[in-house]
């Protein structure tokens, strides 16, 4: 049996199979729903590591 916690409520959860909790890492729709929420409110953020633009040397700007 494994048992893990809900990344919003970090409510434990105990069980065997991913199958068995159908909202899995969440506890309920009701977490998943405030996780994708938090995402569109831009409140987690992927961030690159440089915002500089790399440019292909085999690329010229000139057209032939």
């Amino acid at each position: 049996m494994s048992q893990v916690r809900c990344p919003v409520c970090s409510k434990p959860m105990n069980f065997q199979a991913r199958s068995e909790w159908p909202d899995f890492p969440f506890c309920s729709l009701r977490c998943k729903r405030i996780d994708l929420g938090k995402w569109l409110n831009e409140n987690y953020r992927i961030t690159s590591e440089s915002n500089s633009i790399i440019e292909d040397p085999d690329i010229s700007e000139e057209e032939p």
